[in-house]
């Protein structure tokens, strides 16, 4: 019998088709705390490093935003109110207790008009060719079972000229910042999550998973041999975080 395929779930080798399973019950379990928990995690910086990524994106009122990924609805609120009603945002997330998360605070902030919600996943994505001025993805490319295949979905759901912008944790340039990041994610984190979720092993994996990822240089090479054309990185906070962005040929 051949061997199956295999995948990494942060440090542990699992077979690939297990991975999507174990990922979503990282966040059916932090769903409810997930807002709480990025804004102790990064005391309150992810909301400047998601400002930055909406500023990159250039999108103007009228036009097609596709948000992956995305969870709670950050990203989703502010493209609703630059697009405005004669354009549209769709919020999109695998994780059904993320997305239910995202629609019940975005309606109850009386964000609703012109977003859509959409359970799917980023290497099958249900739209057709040619559907978005803009797609983003904050914080869920990693989490992604085949990264190459999801490139390419969102480069055909793209318009030709389109942006992907990839805002993801990633390498960080200094070896002393790196060493303090690696400290406070293994030792800090999965304590904080701990306390406030009750699940301090979602909080290991997160930390694991940021390490698996493809390094700054990497990923824009990845996104290259996908398709994507004039494909540059920003990075944020020394690198912790970087945004990478691509546009459709």
């Amino acid at each position: 019998m051949p061997d199956q395929p295999t995948t990494h779930f942060g440090y542990k080798t699992v077979k690939t088709e297990e991975k999507e399973g174990l990922v979503a019950n990282v966040f059916h379990s932090v769903a409810n705390q997930y807002d709480l928990m990025n804004d102790l995690m990064s005391a309150g910086i992810h909301r400047l490093w998601k400002r930055f990524t909406i500023e990159l994106s250039g999108v103007r009122k009228g036009q097609a935003v596709l948000d992956l990924a995305g969870g709670t609805g950050d990203l989703a609120a502010k493209f609703a109110a630059i697009v405005g009603e004669q354009g549209q945002v769709v919020l999109s997330d695998i994780n059904e207790s993320m997305l239910n998360v995202g629609r019940d605070k975005l309606t109850d902030h009386g964000v609703c008009k012109n977003i859509d919600y959409v359970q799917a996943d980023a290497q099958y994505l249900p739209f057709p060719d040619n559907s978005f001025d803009c797609i983003t993805i904050a914080f869920g490319l990693r989490n992604v079972t085949d990264k190459d295949l999801a490139l390419r979905s969102m480069l055909r759901v793209l318009k030709p000229g389109g942006r992907l912008l990839i805002l993801e944790f990633s390498k960080p340039t200094n070896e002393l910042l790196s060493k303090f990041y690696d400290t406070y994610s293994f030792k800090v984190i999965p304590k904080i999550g701990k306390v406030i979720t009750g699940d301090a092993d979602s909080y290991q994996y997160l930390a694991e998973s940021i390490r698996m990822h493809p390094n700054q240089e990497t990923l824009r090479l990845m996104m290259e041999e996908a398709g994507y054309c004039r494909c540059e990185y920003y990075n944020m906070t020394g690198g912790i975080v970087a945004v990478h962005k691509g546009l459709k040929p």
